[in-house]
């Protein structure tokens, strides 16, 4: 009986083992078809995730963007009554003046709104006396400035027609260095041109603006390929937003060769909405001298890190030094957005008006510390500031207390906009600050109306650019 049930078990053990070993398992398959499929971030409704190519974006964007026509007055020097008397025996006649010169420029533009504000830069409407936009449709229309800010190199034109085509603002600060962007403009004349890149480089500060009163440069670097014209277009993400205004190139020969840089939007679209708000950027200023901090300068100044900006100087009865700011401070943060460089401190700072409180992470004797300060105007004050009245095409405005005495000047007015009329007529540029006027010294605006005002015959203008370059200008009234 015994034996039975132990032969039973091998048994029954082996043919489990035999089942297992050479019979084919029973397998339940179960299908689940996702009603709800898998869908890029951040993308708008239409967006096909099939195309994550340069299609979508440029096609929503090509139409956005214009080409800008500027016409303009060059001054073409002086010529000897008798050139060939000259060339042989030295001049011996007064030269005379060559009449000024009318001259074509060309670039881009990025319609705002339907109803035709466009921003583009500076630099290609600069001294024009007409400007002209043509649409990519190639209706053309007649533009006018409404504002311009020449330390950012932007400026605001507005044409009447509604119905636009346009290109919603990005942000500028989501993008990352290797992103994929586009260059949307008109180089060498050749209409909606759309060029691919990435990112190359963020708050690059190349000294492009150093002419200006107060240059800020932080601009995005791109290996999109960018070339005369494309000034002023537009910079797009792949969601077509745009996040820059392509601006310069940097290259030996004048033409693209990998580095063109461009604007952020976010200083884009703080220049435009103080443009429309105010009729004047409203700039506002921390009141310090800045440098890059290098390792050389970290060593010297026993400063245990090589991060954060250097303050050089503070400027007395600035917002920098009545919150406790010193000389010596190393600035970190600006309200939690870190700064590495002088380019990317400037542009934080640009986002603000007068008046606006920002918390700045200072290191000092190795120790940080946080300090509260609310901005100024570059008048040393808090109040917003509002255009003049346009005055033989010129606006004008005091030249801040830091700016005399850089320019070792005791007065002076600059010219802040120009448009058509009799500085502009002279040759006289934006920026150039007016410190006499027929030997009358200028201190105010109100002086230039002053001297002029029922003033007859010739007008002799001295004056000084941000540069340091001394000028003199003659016109008639």
């Amino acid at each position: 009986m015994l034996i039975n049930f132990v032969v039973s078990i091998i048994a029954a053990l082996v043919a489990v083992f035999a089942y297992s070993r050479f019979a084919e398992p029973v397998r339940e398959v179960v299908t689940f078809r996702d009603q709800h499929p898998s869908w890029f971030t951040s993308l708008p409704e239409d967006y096909q995730p099939d195309n994550l190519d340069f299609v979508y974006a440029a096609e929503r964007t090509v139409h956005g963007v214009v080409h800008v026509r500027t016409t303009s007055m060059r001054q073409r020097g002086t010529r000897s009554q008798d050139p060939i008397y000259d060339f042989f025996f030295g001049p011996r006649s007064t030269p005379r003046e060559l009449p000024p010169e009318e001259v074509q420029g060309f670039g881009s533009g990025v319609i705002l709104s339907e109803d035709g504000y466009i921003v583009t830069n500076y630099h290609v409407i600069e001294n024009a006396t007409a400007i002209e936009v043509t649409l990519n449709d190639r209706r053309s229309f007649s533009a006018t400035v409404v504002g311009t800010d020449p330390n950012t190199d932007i400026a605001l034109l507005k044409i009447e027609e509604t119905g636009l085509p346009y290109i919603e603002f990005g942000n500028s600060d989501e993008l990352r260095v290797g992103q994929w962007v586009l260059a949307v403009g008109n180089p060498m004349n050749l209409t909606s041109t759309v060029t691919a890149g990435i990112v190359s480089a963020k708050g690059r500060g190349i000294g492009i603006l150093r002419e200006r009163s107060m240059p800020i440069e932080s601009f995005i670097q791109t290996d999109a390929a960018v070339n005369r014209g494309n000034s002023g277009g537009a910079l797009v993400n792949l969601r077509g937003e745009l996040v820059g205004i392509p601006t310069l190139i940097m290259s030996p020969t004048g033409a693209y060769s990998g580095n063109s840089f461009a604007v952020p939007v976010s200083m884009v679209q703080k220049v435009v909405e103080d443009i429309l708000e105010f009729g004047e950027v409203q700039r506002a200023v921390l009141g310090v001298e800045i440098r890059d901090l290098t390792a050389d300068l970290a060593r010297e100044k026993n400063i245990d890190r090589v991060e954060g900006v250097y303050v050089a100087g503070v400027v007395e009865g600035g917002a920098a030094r009545d919150a406790g700011i010193r000389e010596g401070d190393v600035i970190m943060r600006i309200n939690d957005v870190t700064v590495n460089s002088v380019a990317e401190l400037q542009e934080q700072i640009g986002r603000f008006r007068p008046r606006d409180k920002v918390n700045v992470l200072i290191k000092r004797n190795n120790r940080t510390q946080q300090i509260t300060t609310t901005l100024r105007n570059l008048e040393g004050r808090m109040e917003i500031v509002r255009p003049q009245e346009a005055y033989l095409g010129a606006r004008f405005r005091e030249v801040d207390s830091e700016l005399r005495r850089e320019l070792n000047i005791t007065g002076g007015v600059q010219i802040t906009e120009l448009n058509p009329g009799k500085f502009m007529e002279a040759g006289i540029r934006e920026g150039f600050i007016i410190t006499r006027i027929n030997n009358n010294p200028v201190r105010q605006s109100s002086d230039v109306r002053n001297i002029l005002d029922g003033h007859q015959g010739g007008v002799y203008v001295e004056g000084i650019y941000p540069d340091g370059t001394v000028s003199y200008y003659a016109f008639g009234l």
